[in-house]
């Protein structure tokens, strides 16, 4: 499944879960859907830290790196 596909079964079973409510099979299936959602919105915020440098006023650069 690719992001779009995820997002859109996510909002399919929030919106049943308004309405009728969800089976305990869909349950799983949400909190499994979430898990990736949330693995990628880390991984892609992860990546993009990784590749971030500061540029001082001096011209100078440096490489963001962990605490």
């Amino acid at each position: 499944m690719n992001m779009d596909e995820v997002i859109a079964r996510i909002n399919e079973l929030a919106a049943k879960n308004k309405t009728v409510g969800l089976t305990e099979a869909e349950l799983e299936e949400r909190a499994k859907l979430r898990r990736i959602y949330i693995d990628s919105v880390t991984g892609n915020l992860k990546n993009h830290l990784e590749n971030t440098t500061i540029v001082y006023p001096d011209g100078s650069k440096k490489k963001v790196t962990k605490k």
